[in-house]
């Protein structure tokens, strides 16, 4: 799948989780998933715990975070 069609997965809607980027306007913020993921739950026991979810939408999470990375700067100290 092309990364196009995955961020096309995340949608910001102000009626949902405070505005905050979501999974296909359900209730699974992208900052919810990469906490899983940088936990080091992985993919597939992820999708085990919620049913509603798509291998595509957690592929969806990390392009969406790739993409703000790469047009923010993060100044960390040393």
């Amino acid at each position: 799948m092309q990364s196009e069609n995955l961020t096309n997965r995340i949608t910001v809607n102000p009626a949902v989780c405070h505005g905050k980027p979501t999974v296909r306007n359900m209730r699974y913020t992208v900052e919810s998933i990469l906490e899983y993921l940088s936990g080091g739950d992985s993919i597939e026991s992820i999708l085990e715990e919620f049913n509603d979810l798509e291998r595509e939408d957690i592929l969806a999470c990390l392009e969406y975070a790739t993409l703000v990375v790469k047009t923010k700067s993060i100044h960390l100290a040393a």
